[in-house]
């Protein structure tokens, strides 16, 4: 296997030199350009033709979800997007993962992890971080779990998800607080869960 092109786009100091300290001590690895900004990696990333773009978000001057997928769009189709970010909300990961991201890490992902993750990209893979992974699959799931419920049992679940308690519930659907309770009862027992964290977790699964 020849060299793996690795271009970083992070905005802090700390991080990226690390990150590049990291990608040059790794035999087979060269890291060809460094960016603390979004306007120019967006400006440059295409001359520098990397295989991989370990990508931050929260940048200076846009977002790494914007540099990826104006990039993509561009016609830049043979380099690779690996998010490198704080950001775990789902709204962030799927967005990124639209845009053209092929990779999702955490920055407390360890520094050995990372070169693993870089090189499971370049060979073909997704790499994700367990979390990220974890909510990508719930996703999935959701839709299947959702469709053993009622309207009604739904109605009630979303507002419990809202932090509503049992009165307001009933006050708000017109229904008494004992025909609340055996809906939440029932809404466990289809579920197989124990309370209404868990129900919560498994019908909607990307809250933040």
């Amino acid at each position: 296997m020849g060299t793996i092109n690795i271009s970083i786009v992070e905005d802090d100091p700390e991080v990226r030199s690390g990150l590049r300290f990291l990608v040059n001590q790794t035999p087979g690895f060269s890291c060809v350009s460094v960016y603390d900004n979004a306007e120019d990696a967006l400006a440059h990333l295409s001359e520098d033709d990397p295989d991989i773009v370990i990508m931050d978000i929260g940048l200076p001057r846009g977002t790494g979800i914007d540099c990826i997928r104006k990039l993509r769009d561009g016609g830049s189709l043979r380099m690779q997007f690996v998010v490198f970010t704080i950001y775990e909300d789902s709204d962030q990961v799927f967005e990124a993962l639209a845009a053209g991201a092929s990779g999702y890490l955490l920055k407390n992902t360890p520094p050995d992890k990372i070169i693993t993750a870089v090189k499971e990209l370049h060979e073909g893979g997704s790499p994700m971080s367990l979390t990220i992974a974890r909510k990508v699959v719930a996703t999935f799931h959701a839709p299947a779990e959702r469709s053993k419920l009622s309207a009604r049992e739904m109605e009630i679940l979303s507002l419990l998800a809202k932090g509503s308690f049992y009165k307001e519930i009933a006050d708000q659907l017109s229904i008494s607080v004992g025909t609340v309770r055996q809906h939440i009862h029932n809404i466990y027992e289809k579920l197989h869960v124990q309370n209404r964290t868990e129900a919560i977790n498994k019908i909607f699964p990307n809250r933040r």
